[in-house]
């Protein structure tokens, strides 16, 4: 029993002298004397006011620390918050504690709130607490120096040695002062092991990085993590373990899900190299789903501030169940590179698909407010075949809106060249286009492509402002025919030739787009026709109705035409209403002239067209016509585009027949006269 009584005994004097410690630490711990000291030690040597509220206490377990309640940190030399928490605990080293020092050995703070500036000038508000010297922050006093009697000695290299830090529920805001942007980060977490860092031999070490950060945008919720094993740097050699950095963001009807990892980390401080970066991302929205898959090994310059992936390689995945293949891969190949300091980089990247073969030069000039050109070559390209076929049009739902302000702040510059586009049934070749974005309008000049046997050159722009859009265009040898159907739908002209337009509108959607069209239009056809009327046949059928006194009307006849050798005319377009008075056509037989509008915002056309027939010429259509040489026949065109009705106003034709027989009539008379007159006049004279 002996062994056992020496045992407690010596247990017990451990436990008085750890009680009698305690006490002691109680007893020399001065609460508000270490409050008041490094509230002034801030302020004279960062010129930031420090006030912790309530008593600093002092807890033994399950370590020695300092815990404070609700804190605040000014910017440097003003009142405005720069940092609020709402309590934090200090581990400390005990015996540097007797000598009333503080070694921190482990930090946890709760409900951290800071505000990060860049100021226009460039330079950072937290600049003092990096090292830089509270002086560089202090109006009037030049970098790396103090102002007389503050007690403050030039900057010293900063050294930290911390067991482990946890932070939890913080919230971070990042505010860029010359561009005038806001980025918030909360609900933010953050546990280490070991910190060592020394600013003056520039190495850094942590262990055991942990961060996890959720937060929710609008209507958007997100979430990062990040674990890195081990962290090392130093000027003569870098290295850690893989690191391992997620995210997730979850909205209505979509979620992302990317994963990023490096490993094989090693260099210096001045070099890194990573073995392989490697980014997976899943992507969701609607019916649609993307998978992809990026890797490079990377090279960074830390000094210099550069980024380079020299080997660049991966896939994109993308299915919909509605796209007539399903699912569409597509491979990357190429090298990206970045100089953050300059705010720069070079993306080069081609993929290959199917038939089609891009590649994509882009350089971002500068990040904020960004600023990119670009030169995009693909050899062709069938839009059509992996979209999903249009649904059925629904009348009573709702029009989507335009809207484009996504064009504002940014700047690009870029060419787009496509040797064969096939675009909403649309085919098009050799397109060569220039854009040019700044200020919230986009500019695509000169736009030139070969379309339809003949070619098209002209321009394009959006603006931001007001929803704008404005059009020139001159097509020069075009197929009519086949251009309207694929672009509109419509089969209601035959010829080829030239079209221009010069049209402007603005609205919130395509509708209000159409009815605010404004410009002008014109079109000079060669050998065509107007579907959906035979004139000669209407004309042939003419000759028995010269007496009736009211109209016939007749639709439109999907095979039925009228042919022409020429067609012109010339449209003034204000509120959606394109106004004709000067068509002219002609062929062997007939000359056809006309006025009217076409309501374009309405879809319909009211328009009354004048045949007059000039001849009869057999092949041409013409025969059976020589009776109704000389008459001119209106037309009235009027209906919605889908259903047009022909109606023959034979009320107003009667009366032109009527007033060419009295005319004829009296020309018969008035020679009849002349001659008697002439027959008196010869017996007068005995002639």
């Amino acid at each position: 029993m002996k062994p056992l009584r020496i045992l407690g005994i010596a247990l017990g004097i451990v436990l008085v002298l750890l009680a009698a410690g305690i006490g002691l630490l109680y007893a020399l711990f001065d609460g508000e004397r270490l409050k008041g000291e490094i509230s002034r030690v801030v302020l004279e040597q960062k010129q930031r006011k420090l006030d912790i509220a309530g008593k600093l206490e002092l807890s033994v377990w399950p370590d020695v620390g300092i815990k404070l309640g609700r804190t605040t940190l000014s910017e440097p030399g003003g009142e405005e918050e720069f940092l609020t928490l709402d309590s934090a605990r200090v581990a400390v080293a005990v015996m540097p504690l007797l000598s009333k020092q503080v070694q921190v050995r482990r930090i946890e703070v709760d409900g951290l709130k800071a505000t990060l500036i860049k100021r226009k000038d460039g330079t950072l508000n937290i600049a003092d607490l990096l090292g830089g010297g509270a002086s560089a922050e202090k109006p009037g006093v030049p970098a790396g120096t103090h102002s007389a009697g503050a007690g403050a000695t030039p900057s010293q290299p900063v050294q930290i040695d911390i067991a482990g830090i946890k932070v939890a529920k913080a919230q971070f805001t990042w505010r860029d002062e010359k561009s005038g942007s806001t980025t918030t980060l909360s609900n933010l977490d953050l546990g280490t092991g070991r910190v060592q860092a020394d600013s003056g031999r520039q190495t850094l070490s942590v262990d055991a990085l942990a961060l996890a950060a959720k937060g929710k945008s609008g209507s958007d919720t997100f979430e990062l993590k990040l674990d890195a094993p081990r962290l090392a740097l130093s000027p003569d050699k870098a290295g850690g373990e893989t690191l391992n950095l997620s995210a997730t963001l979850a909205g209505s009807g979509r979620s992302v899900a990317a994963k990023l990892v490096l490993s094989g980390v090693e260099g210096n401080a001045k070099a890194l190299k990573i073995g392989k970066l490697t980014l997976d991302l899943d992507a969701k929205s609607g019916e649609t789903t993307v998978k992809a898959h990026l890797d490079s090994p990377v090279a960074a310059n830390v000094a210099a501030q550069t980024v380079a992936l020299e080997k660049l390689g991966g896939s994109i995945d993308l299915a919909n169940p509605q796209m007539p293949m399903k699912q569409l891969k597509l491979p990357l190949s190429g090298s990206l590179r970045a100089d953050l300091a300059k705010q720069n980089a070079a993306l080069d990247l081609g993929t290959r698909f199917d038939e089609s073969k891009i590649a994509l030069k882009l350089n971002v000039v500068k990040f904020a407010p960004l600023a990119i050109v670009f030169d995009l070559d693909i050899d062709q390209l069938n839009v059509d075949q992996y979209l999903p076929p249009k649904a059925a049009e629904d009348n009573t739902a709702k029009e989507a809106k335009l809207d484009f302000s996504a064009l504002k702040g940014h700047d690009v510059k870029g060419s787009i060249r496509i040797g064969a586009l096939q675009v909403s049934k649309l085919k098009l070749a050799k397109l060569n286009a220039k854009l040019n974005l700044a200020g919230g309008r986009l500019d695509v000049a000169p736009l030139t492509m070969n379309l339809y046997e003949g070619s098209a050159n002209g321009s394009l722009s959006l603006n931001a402002a007001g929803n704008q859009v404005g059009l020139k265009q001159h097509l020069a040898g075009v197929s009519i025919n086949p251009l309207m159907k694929d672009l509109a739908d419509k089969d209601l002209l035959e010829g080829r030739g030239n079209v221009a337009l010069d049209v402007a509108s603005r609205g919130d959607s395509v509708t209000a787009v159409k009815k605010a069209l404004s410009g002008t239009a014109s079109v000079n056809l060669r050998d065509g026709a107007i579907k959906g009327i035979n004139l000669a046949q209407t004309l042939r059928e003419l000759k028995g109705k010269l007496g009736a006194k009211q109209d016939a009307t007749q639709q439109a006849k999907a095979g039925d035409k009228t042919d022409f050798s020429e067609l012109s005319a010339s449209l003034k377009i204000a509120n959606g209403v394109a106004h004709n008075e000067d068509l002219a056509m002609k062929s062997p037989f007939l000359r056809l002239s006309g006025a009217g509008d076409i309501d374009i915002g309405g879809g319909q056309m009211n328009y009354v067209a004048k045949a007059s027939v000039v001849a009869s010429a057999a092949g041409q259509g013409g025969q059976g016509l020589e009776q109704l040489k000389g008459l001119t026949v209106p037309v009235r065109v009027t209906g919605p585009f889908e259903k047009l009705s022909y109606t023959l106003e034979f009320g107003s034709l009667v009366a032109d027949v009527a007033k060419a027989k009295v005319e004829e009539k009296k020309e018969e008379i008035k020679a009849k006269v002349e001659d008697k007159v002439k027959d008196k006049l010869k017996g007068l004279f005995g002639r």
